[in-house]
């Protein structure tokens, strides 16, 4: 009996010490920071050789989560269940993410390779001073067309799209703003337009679309636009130009009356939990080298101008996903609507893909 006691004792005072050990490797590993950085980003939106090669340089360990909306990403760490350390918000949404305190400034000095961004794509409205935020990739929103299936047709209005022939060839991106845009647009209205009777308008004209529309898809577009079981999707030129690269007979244009500018960034959440980690990830991803190798993966317009060297000519020469100054100047970036406009715009959209 005094043996089973004795090995009890022994047994307790063990798992006393692996409770004790298990709880300090949990703190130096990275559940409440030390070695780890629990990354946020879109699906299918970084190299993964990229993160194999921060891990190997600094001896970091990556979590990768994914989101697919802007909404979905924002709600997530409002609730602060996972304390991402980087996050990847699109323009509009840093707004209301610096609106809510949702967001640290980030320290400069700890991002040297800052100075590789085009000056273009820095200090812009959504975040003067870039005190919150670094350009990650950038683009546009247009249509990618398969010519051959369409006899030769073009599109350079966002009107053409009307045409009766082609009836059930359309596939549309499945968000709000893009679409509601696009209808916007195609009355030659501002993309950040709130006026209601402007909305109902392109409600209405989009609701007239209606026949030539297969579906609104997310990712499953470029799988089918690749395939050339679809014609024509309305998408962002990074997905064109990756489904381009499978398929010799699509081409993509921005329309005349406008579209959409728009910039993903890399932001440290308030919640975070490496701080220091978070800066030394950003920095790395702004190395020209890393930019362009990740660049070449994703597909998207990379900001990085130093980059640019490092990248296939026919790449960096392609103006419909490197487009000019020109054509850049007359697109808009999405501005934060506000609560209320927002969820009219949602409204609508939400009726429309009921319609």
């Amino acid at each position: 009996m005094k043996q089973l006691m004795r090995l009890a004792v022994v047994i307790i005072a063990v798992s006393a010490i692996l409770l004790v050990t298990i709880s300090r490797l949990n703190v130096s590993q990275g559940y409440s920071g030390g070695n780890t950085l629990t990354v946020y980003n879109w699906g299918d939106y970084i190299d993964p050789a990229v993160i194999d090669a921060f891990e190997k340089e600094t001896g970091i360990t990556v979590i990768y989560e994914t989101f697919d909306s802007n909404e979905a990403m924002m709600t997530k760490i409002q609730q602060g269940g996972t304390s991402y350390d980087v996050a990847v918000p699109s323009e509009y949404t840093i707004e209301k993410m610096q609106e809510e305190d949702l967001l640290l400034p980030l320290d400069h000095s700890k991002l040297p390779n800052l100075k590789n961004i085009d000056s273009r794509f820095m200090d812009l409205p959504f975040d003067p001073g870039n005190e919150y935020s670094v350009p990650y990739f950038w683009g546009t929103v247009g249509i990618v067309y398969n010519s051959k299936q369409l006899d030769g047709m073009t599109f350079d209005s966002w009107a053409d799209l009307w045409d009766p022939s082609l009836e059930n060839k359309i596939v549309l991106i499945d968000g709000a703003r893009e679409i509601m845009g696009m209808g916007l647009n195609s009355l030659y209205y501002s993309l950040n337009d709130t006026d209601p009777d402007h909305l109902q308008e392109a409600y209405d004209k989009l609701v007239s679309l209606k026949p030539n529309v297969r579906a609104l898809l997310g990712d499953e577009n470029k799988l089918l636009m690749a395939s050339g079981e679809v014609s024509i999707g309305i998408t962002w030129s990074g997905d064109a130009s990756e489904i381009m690269s499978e398929n010799e007979d699509l081409d993509y244009v921005v329309p005349e009356e406008g579209s959409n500018l728009w910039f993903d960034n890399m932001v440290i959440p308030k919640t975070a939990k490496n701080v220091d980690a978070a800066h030394k990830f950003i920095n790395f991803m702004l190395d020209p080298k890393i930019a362009a190798q990740n660049t070449e993966y994703v597909s998207y317009s990379t900001p990085n101008k130093e980059a640019l060297q490092y990248m296939p000519e026919e790449m960096v020469n392609d103006e419909r996903f490197y487009p000019s100054p020109e054509l850049t100047d007359r697109l808009e970036v999405y501005e934060n609507l506000g609560q209320e406009n927002l969820a009219h715009y949602n409204e609508l959209f939400l009726k429309f893909k009921m319609e």
